[in-house]
């Protein structure tokens, strides 16, 4: 019988010790002809984990935050381990890619966790010590774990930890100039891995498999710490290796008999656009019992789409797994029970811009949401709310989804005044029990006790009046013709009335299309859907729009670079 455990490092540790000699990870490194795995069995995760645990225990850094900046794959597994078992706090960060904003952002993030130490690569070791020399941190300790052993693992201890120690904090990957590190402890992951648990069905015997970056939330807590936690394996592969062939992603489900993974809704779209024929026949994807589909809005027509396009290769609907989750809830906070397909709903337009679910009526326009899946209550309350009145809303009315529950995190890392904000919500009325929720900033309502999240609140577009959804436009945009491919759609105020007006900045991967017809066909399609034709559609070549690492459209930098004259 396992004993019980009160942190996650109790967990892995006592995983460790059952596991043994069977293999953790592989991770499949792109050589640029071949993907090479890497493996990574319990025994040598532990060992290396206590390595580095020994060296971070010897400088006293037992509480303190240590930037990880780590190639994906093995290296950054064991280094986050390494800090789990030191009991030192993780601060996981992608590797700078030689460009100044990226070291910017950096910088903020080691000012703000007030770091104590680097782990990183004999690769980048270099590179990194100069920048936390250049950047006000020369007394940091900068450690390449893949140099050798650090440490002594015969000289490490557990660490005295409780469930309110914090494990790790997560940077948003907003486009904002202050990061905001987000504070979960032992006890926020312990509850949300048995809550992704329940939701998934997943045992020791599945196969967790993702390309997703692991410094986020997605990608870390879903498929590197969760097998962890279940003592199962996992294969994994680089975001890059994912975008430059979508394929191997599904190749890779096929390889390892992946059951459970996923990826952002644009990762399913992108699959269904580049997967040849060829590379189609090779697959099978009838191992896969739930495919997440989160991050962003989940759309029915890719839901249907993926379907079609991969039932041949042995995908069934019922593996479909809509779900939502945020980094502030640590990460899963509904989803699809397990085998069931996912629900989609037609609604009526006009009442969706009104801020309800509706019936549609005959003749009128509609449109089809995919739901998001149900909150087990044993996991959170949910609340639907109205953001200006803080009034609970009833059932089919769109607002501000408001959280409670053990999975919610302490706060943001030294922000006591926005924690206080956001997680300290109140809802109106003398109710003693309606304060503590948390605001997640997304838009949604419950129909029957199904989740439909229809946007964020910061992002709304106002028009004419009108409530419009901007993914909702970048989707119409995007059907106008093949040849366009990512869009951010925002509105800017007009100069001469202050009436907001409609943008559409879109890739077109496609420089031979006569430009005038395809902006009027774009503009036809936005105003037949909409009744709004956008005031200006630019066309830009394919990588413009930004993305944040965790695959989320970067709307607000991009309407920044509108307006500052950046975008040609």
């Amino acid at each position: 019988m396992t004993p019980h455990q009160e942190t996650f490092t109790e967990r892995v540790l006592q995983r460790a010790a059952e596991r043994g000699g069977q293999d953790a990870f592989v991770h499949l490194r792109d050589t640029g002809t071949a993907l090479e795995p890497e493996r990574l069995g319990w025994a040598a995760l532990d060992h290396r984990a206590k390595d580095i645990a020994s060296w971070l225990q010897e400088r006293g850094l037992a509480g303190r935050q240590v930037l990880l900046l780590e190639p994906p794959g093995p290296q950054f597994i064991t280094a986050f381990t390494g800090c789990l078992y030191a009991g030192a706090v993780a601060v996981p960060a992608p590797l700078p890619a030689g460009r100044e904003r990226h070291f910017g952002r950096l910088s903020r993030i080691a000012a703000d966790a007030r770091i104590s130490a680097v782990l990183t690569s004999a690769e980048h070791a270099p590179e990194i010590a100069a920048w936390l020399a250049a950047a006000g941190f020369p007394d940091v300790a900068c450690l390449a774990t893949d140099a050798g052993p650090a440490g002594d693992p015969a000289h490490w201890r557990a660490p005295r930890l409780r469930p309110d120690d914090l494990a790790f904090l997560q940077y948003t990957s907003g486009s904002t100039s202050a990061p905001k590190g987000v504070m979960v402890s032992h006890g926020n992951l312990m509850a949300n891995e048995a809550a992704v648990q329940r939701a998934l069905g997943s045992t020791a015997e599945s196969c967790l498999g993702s390309w997703l970056p692991v410094y986020h939330d997605m990608g870390l807590i879903g498929h590197v710490l969760h097998p962890l936690w279940l003592g199962a394996r996992a294969a994994l592969m680089s975001p890059e290796t994912f975008l430059r062939r979508p394929a191997a992603w599904l190749e890779m489900i096929t390889a390892y008999g992946v059951t459970h993974g996923g990826g952002p809704n644009f990762a399913y779209d992108m699959c269904v656009r580049r997967v040849r024929e060829a590379e189609l026949a090779r697959l099978d994807l009838s191992t896969w019992q739930q495919a997440c589909n989160g991050a962003e809005p989940v759309r029915a027509d890719t839901l249907r789409a993926f379907t079609e396009r991969f039932a041949p290769a042995g995908f069934r609907r019922e593996a479909f797994f809509p779900c939502y989750g945020m980094a502030e809830a640590t990460l899963l906070v509904s989803g699809t029970p397990l085998g069931t397909a996912p629900v989609t709903r037609a609604v009526d337009t006009a009442a969706l811009e009104q801020g309800r679910l509706a019936a549609p009526e005959q003749g009128r326009p509609t449109r089809t949401l995919a739901g998001s899946g149900r909150v087990h209550p044993g996991d959170f309350e949910i609340r639907i709310v109205d953001p200006a009145t803080r009034h609970a809303l009833p059932e089919g009315g769109i607002g501000e989804i408001w959280l409670r529950g053990p999975s919610i995190a302490r706060g943001y890392w030294g922000r006591p005044d926005l924690t206080a904000e956001a997680f300290g919500a109140a809802l109106a009325g003398p109710d003693e029990e309606s304060t503590g929720w948390l605001r997640t900033g997304d838009l949604g309502a419950l129909d029957d006790g199904e989740l439909y999240v229809t946007g964020r609140l910061k992002e709304m577009l106002i028009v004419n009046g009108r409530n419009i959804y901007p993914h909702d436009v970048e989707a119409v945009v995007r059907s106008a013709d093949p040849a366009l491919g990512t869009g951010a759609a925002f509105a800017v105020a007009s100069p001469y009335d202050g009436r907001d007006r409609l943008v559409v900045v879109q890739e077109l991967r496609d420089g031979t299309h006569a430009h005038d017809e395809l902006l009027a066909r774009v503009r036809r399609a936005v105003s037949g859907e909409f009744g709004v034709a956008p005031d200006t559609v630019l066309l830009v070549a394919p990588g413009t729009v930004h993305r944040t690492t965790s695959g989320k459209i970067q709307r607000t930098l991009m309407r920044d670079r509108y307006l500052a004259g950046e975008l040609t």
